[in-house]
């Protein structure tokens, strides 16, 4: 993909399997992309969090391991804005009924935190429902001024 002039929007887009090898070999792919468009380790480190969390919550939690299923990615990158798209093909969830991982009843729980991370980690972050099924994740990370 490499670095766009002009700020055309390259967009590249890819279909997982509902594996875990999937998850790393989507996080792999952002990061190398996010390289190539010549973000700082720093921000490749914490795009590549974020997307693991995402992958790991549409493997996981939406197509629950389904060999029928599968995650699409949409990555699009103009040189200032990185915009990564998770979608699975699971039931769907109400975020605000993901219960607060920071409460003191929820610390030691063994899920939870992935939002919490990747909200920490982008810039812009966004869950929605699909119809009829589905959620989508949508993590925007900005390109520091050079």
């Amino acid at each position: 993909m490499g670095g766009t002039q002009g700020g055309a929007t390259r967009t590249v887009e890819r279909i997982f399997d509902s594996s875990l090898e999937a998850v790393d070999a989507a996080e792999a792919l952002v990061v190398d992309i996010a390289s190539q468009a010549g973000f700082e380790e720093e921000d490749l480190h914490q795009l590549g969090m974020a997307v693991r969390e995402s992958m790991v919550n549409a493997v996981v939690h939406g197509n629950r391991y389904s060999v029928n299923k599968k995650v699409r990615m949409v990555i699009e990158n103009n040189g200032k804005r990185f915009q990564v798209t998770i979608q699975d093909q699971g039931e769907g969830f109400d975020v605000s009924s993901i219960p607060d991982p920071l409460a003191e009843e929820n610390l030691l729980r063994q899920s939870g935190r992935g939002l919490l991370l990747i909200r920490a980690f982008v810039d812009e972050f966004e869950v929605r429902s699909l119809v009829p099924s589905g959620t989508e994740a949508r993590l925007v990370k900005y390109r520091k001024k050079q």
